[in-house]
């Protein structure tokens, strides 16, 4: 599972797919209708937000818009009505992190997509997120983290 951090917009095809269907499971999950990934770090962070699933909610919103803005049909009766007009804090260094998780997976995967954001450096973060200074996040799973 992968909720990130990164603004939508930067997702190729195949990364806003993926984000929807996470998304959207993570939903389910702080809904406690699923069996699994009830305990998957990504989740932290909308747990300790004060509303949990209106923050998810958001998160989706925010993925549904940018899917619209590309021409998808994904379906926003999906999404739960509530909402949450608050922001969860966020690691400058996990931001980046994941920016430069995406852009290698891009790079095998679009090369198109990925001539249009490689030599962005500093990418816009998820509207939900309020970015503040700091390494990655300790709940990413890091190979070698010392």
């Amino acid at each position: 599972m992968r909720l990130w951090t990164i603004h939508p917009r930067y997702l190729d095809t195949k990364g806003l797919l993926a984000a929807w269907r996470e998304g959207l499971l993570a939903q389910q999950v702080l809904w406690n209708k699923t069996k699994g990934y009830r305990n998957h770090p990504q989740l932290s962070r909308f747990k300790s937000s004060p509303d949990p699933t209106g923050s998810i909610t958001r998160y989706l919103r925010v993925i549904y818009q940018e899917a619209v803005n590309r021409g998808y049909k994904f379906n926003e009766e999906k999404i739960d009505s509530g909402d949450f007009t608050g922001r969860i804090d966020c690691k400058r260094g996990q931001l980046l992190y994941e920016w430069n998780h995406l852009k290698v997976k891009v790079r095998l995967r679009d090369a198109r997509w990925y001539r249009e954001i490689e030599a962005i450096e500093q990418p816009e973060a998820h509207p939900i997120f309020k970015i503040v200074e700091g390494e990655v996040e300790d709940w990413e799973v890091i190979a070698n983290r010392s």
